[in-house]
């Protein structure tokens, strides 16, 4: 699906990392969420409380899932899940543009 239609858009963006990841939240009518958003090439920690997809759209990662040993490469075209309440470690490669999908 490369649009989504009938969403509410929060005007204030997500700034994580001084500015090198940003993000806009997208709300659908079912209360579910998305953001929309850009990572610059750096390394990165987040937590999340809910479940994630991660749809990477364009760019290049590595990622390891709280838990995992190894990093696994991810180009764009694929995605990664994050299990709720967990953390996860991203060395982003090249600018990347992804879509993330809350699942509550």
């Amino acid at each position: 699906m490369s649009e989504f239609r009938n969403v509410t858009a929060v005007k204030e963006a997500n700034i994580y990392f001084d500015g090198k990841v940003i993000s806009r939240t997208l709300i659908f009518a079912d209360g579910s969420k998305k953001t929309l958003g850009i990572m610059f090439p750096g390394e990165y920690e987040f937590g999340t409380a809910d479940k994630e997809i991660m749809e990477i759209l364009s760019g290049q990662l590595e990622v390891r899932v709280a838990g995992d040993e190894s990093w696994k490469t991810i180009t764009g075209g694929e995605q990664f899940e994050v299990p709720a309440n967990s953390k996860f470690n991203l060395q982003v490669q090249s600018l990347t543009d992804y879509c993330c999908s809350y699942i509550k």
